[in-house]
């Protein structure tokens, strides 16, 4: 059996300059497709309160329903890396975090990640000295969807970039291993690519990041009403299978995305 990914194998792949993949799984059979299909992170998102329980927003999520998915993806014993997602207000303060990591981490997480900039910092720092790697998520915070007044690319403005930049800067230096950009303008995702020693994964940030995510029922044709940086790859895939390994190489290869899967300014 191939050894599990670990967070030096994705430091190593960014320095080699090879990309890596993140898929969205929530159940032990669509775990093992992904893991499977060669990904090399799959994220227990948050995103399973809008594709899986029918809500407008992850916001309703519980911190009950991600540790159950978590323990249901850990079952299918994934060479990929589970990272799952602190769900809304579970990282409030550093103690709030501390608690709901280790609920995850003890169902089978091997990271958790949370969404926000500077503030998080202790945050951070405390988990990552009691042992809990953290994947740090920027730009289009989905949990804040309230705040921003819907979902809208971040970091248009000269002043938003650069708050950005130095958030990223920061949170890497509080001990996050993983960054992610969400909907940001593809010039400042790759400058802050290159500027971090850890891996940024993109989501609508165009090519320049070390990594793609998709969530599972986007990039199997299954949203109705699919983001601009959203691809079909169940189009012309025999299976579900199919469509998971075409995703995979066209991140490696550099085929996706392309300009048109980068959110729009």
């Amino acid at each position: 059996m191939p050894d599990r990914i670990t967070t030096s194998k994705l430091e190593a792949m960014k320095t080699a300059g090879e990309k890596f993949v993140m898929v969205t799984a929530y159940d032990a059979t669509f775990a093992r497709l992904v893991s499977d299909a060669g990904a090399e992170c799959i994220l227990v998102g948050d995103s399973l309160g809008m594709v899986l329980q029918g809500h407008d927003t992850t916001v309703p999520v519980s911190l009950d329903a991600m540790v159950y998915h978590t323990e249901s993806v850990a079952r299918a014993r994934p060479t990929s890396m589970i990272v799952s997602d602190l769900p809304f207000m579970t990282y409030s303060s550093p103690d709030v975090a501390l608690t709901a990591s280790m609920e995850l981490m003890q169902k089978g997480a091997q990271m958790v990640k949370l969404e926000g900039g500077t503030w998080l910092s202790e945050t951070i720092h405390q988990l990552v000295q009691r042992g809990i790697p953290v994947c740090a998520h920027l730009g289009l915070t989905p949990q804040s969807v309230n705040v921003f007044g819907g979902y809208r690319v971040m970091g248009r403005t000269p002043k938003e970039a650069k708050s950005i930049l130095a958030d990223a800067v920061e949170i890497q230096d509080a001990g996050a291993s993983i960054l992610l950009l969400e909907c940001v303008p593809e010039k400042l995702a790759a400058d802050i690519s290159s500027k971090l020693d850890i891996p940024v994964i993109g989501i609508g940030a165009g090519a320049g990041t070390d990594a793609q995510v998709l969530v599972l029922h986007d990039l199997l044709g299954l949203t109705e009403k699919p983001a601009r940086f959203v691809e079909n790859f169940m189009t012309g895939a025999d299976s579900i299978q199919d469509a998971l390994a075409a995703f995979v190489k066209a991140v490696k290869d550099g085929s996706y995305p392309q300009e048109q899967h980068t959110c729009l300014l």
